[in-house]
């Protein structure tokens, strides 16, 4: 008997589109793994920085500022550390109702002990007020701090207002006074201080400081070495980091500074 040609031509024919089968379903596997893998890792290169936005600043007042338009660091400035034996400064602007700032605060407190003196910290004021509008009293009230008592009393106002606030517009302009009392300064004097104003200007100006220099966002820090290079940490980074990506800490970018 001899054999049905069209059933045999159908049978050769679904063999084949069989084996392509065969041969599509892991191509295409592979295909979409390597799409997956390439996102992951775009996604891991593009990680965005933990801080607060400045919100209500023009987006062409951010995106042209670079830390070389920064003002230098000067005798007027708030420093942890010692300046002259420093081989890097790491410039910070902070906004006191900034919960990435209160946390950043105390990275950069270890980020001093760890280095033993090759590290100073300047402290700057950028309050953002669309979000934060009590930051602007908080500030001023931290530079009264200082006019009363000096660099030291400026960095116990500063820690003691991290410490005792709940952020984000939490705390009640009532106790900067008490902030005041509990670090040592006269309570008379500092009301004085406060009411005046006398500050208003230089916090300001800090702040528009900071957008020239490159910021878009609080904490933002510029670190400055001997030799004039500038580095930037985005936001509140931790102090070390098992993320692989690079510069992902404070530690990678100091080290790097350092070299």
């Amino acid at each position: 008997m001899e054999p049905n040609m069209n059933s045999q031509t159908g049978s050769q024919n679904a063999e084949v589109s069989g084996k392509r089968r065969d041969y599509l379903m892991p191509a295409s596997i592979l295909i979409a793994a390597v799409l997956v893998s390439a996102a992951l890792v775009y996604n891991a290169e593009k990680k965005p920085a933990v801080g607060e936005p400045p919100a209500g600043f023009p987006p062409s007042a951010v995106t042209t500022g670079t830390p070389d338009k920064m003002p230098p660091v000067t005798a007027d400035d708030h420093v942890l550390g010692d300046l002259a034996s420093a081989s890097v400064v790491v410039v910070e602007y902070s906004d006191l109702e900034c919960p990435f700032c209160k946390r950043f605060h105390a990275t950069m407190q270890q980020a001093v002990t760890a280095y033993g003196g090759k590290v100073a910290w300047v402290y700057r004021h950028w309050p953002i007020l669309s979000r934060h509008p009590l930051a602007q009293k908080e500030a001023e009230a931290s530079e009264c701090a200082a006019d009363i008592g000096g660099n030291d009393a400026f960095w116990k106002y500063v820690a003691r207002v991290f410490e005792v606030s709940p952020t984000n517009n939490g705390l009640d302009p009532a106790e900067l006074p008490e902030i005041a009392v509990a670090v040592g300064l006269d309570r008379a004097a500092f009301t004085t201080c406060l009411a005046s104003g006398k500050y208003e200007a230089r916090v300001t100006a800090q702040a528009n400081d900071a957008i020239a220099a490159g910021g878009n966002g609080t904490p933002y820090s510029v670190v400055v070495t001997k030799t004039g290079k500038f580095f930037t940490i985005p936001g509140a980074l931790p102090f070390t980091d098992t993320d692989p990506t690079p510069q992902s800490s404070v530690k990678e970018i100091l080290d790097e500074a350092l070299k």
